[in-house]
């Protein structure tokens, strides 16, 4: 990120570490002092494509690529009117298509492809589903409502628990405190020995201590979807157990009448001399686990079959 640099000032991020360079929809970058500069009246042409912009939509460039800067406001902006659910569709495959049409339309405008038409294309789908958008644009206003309220009665609850927490904590501050002063006015004015009077002191703690110890609940994380997740153990659910057939036992396949005499065993391959009458594996065909006792068998099963034949 250090040679980020304004392509009019040339100003580099060496050598002003603190540079911000902005970007607006056109996707080209330019740093603050080039947008108070050229857009103090609130509005003006981009330097490098002159496409009007105003002063107000420029932001801070939060990816080095300023395509992706670029395609960010195009999605946003074509979004806002293309916001059918897929709920709205009869079938999968309309919606796929829909999803596609988004897709073709940003890549068109992020690469300069038939703007014009493109343009047209959004404004003719905002003029045929007037409606539908701004019944999907209500329904997004109000679930970003709920889940602003969800998120808000997550943090009264989470500010209330540290101020539970805190108040525990001054409360054994204090306790300990008290304890402490109690113990130096029973060495001050007891009568009895001072060690046994510590060791009874410290019993006493102690037994309090086990009294007072209360098995710490795993906190539950309840996000705003409604999905609840704790570390604990007892808070999760068992498995359910699915009964399954029964196991996989292996039979050997039958064996089809090959109608003529048994073929002889591989032991007796090599014993009878049947592999002078075949090519030997060379080394590379034997690091392969290729053996020449498997073509000569295979040769005189076919060679035995059908030999007890009766037309």
């Amino acid at each position: 990120m250090d040679d980020q640099a304004c392509p009019r000032c040339k100003t580099t991020k060496y050598r002003n570490p603190s540079l911000k360079l902005m970007v607006n929809v056109c996707g080209h970058a330019l740093c603050e002092n080039c947008v108070d500069l050229l857009f103090l009246k609130g509005s003006g042409s981009c330097p490098d494509c002159n496409v009007p912009l105003r002063r107000s939509n420029f932001r801070v460039q939060l990816f080095e690529d300023s395509m992706v800067e670029k395609e960010i406001d195009i999605r946003k902006r074509v979004l806002k009117d293309y916001n059918k659910k897929e709920e709205d569709f009869a079938t999968l495959r309309e919606y796929n298509d829909y999803l596609e049409e988004i897709e073709t339309i940003v890549y068109n405008l992020c690469n300069n492809i038939d703007v014009v038409g493109t343009n047209k294309r959004i404004e003719q789908y905002k003029k045929d589903n007037k409606e539908i958008i701004m019944k999907n644009k209500a329904k997004i206003g109000r679930e970003e409502l709920e889940l602003e309220e969800i998120l808000e009665i997550e943090k009264q609850m989470e500010a209330l628990r540290r101020a539970e927490i805190s108040r525990l904590e001054q409360e054994a501050k204090k306790q300990k405190i008290r304890e402490k002063e109690a113990l130096i006015d029973e060495l001050m004015f007891a009568e009895g020995d001072a060690k046994d009077i510590l060791n009874t002191f410290a019993q006493s703690i102690a037994k309090k201590e086990e009294i007072d110890i209360v098995p710490i609940v795993p906190k539950v994380t309840q996000f705003s979807t409604g999905v609840k997740f704790s570390r604990g153990s007892g808070s999760q659910q068992n498995v359910p157990i699915i009964e399954e057939g029964p196991l996989y036992k292996y039979e050997a396949p039958i064996v089809p009448d090959k109608c003529g005499p048994d073929p002889p065993s591989i032991q007796n391959i090599i014993n009878g001399g049947y592999l002078h009458h075949v090519r030997a594996e060379n080394e590379t065909e034997k690091a392969g686990g290729y053996s020449s006792t498997l073509p000569c068998l295979r040769a005189l099963q076919d060679a035995m079959a059908g030999l007890y034949h009766a037309s």
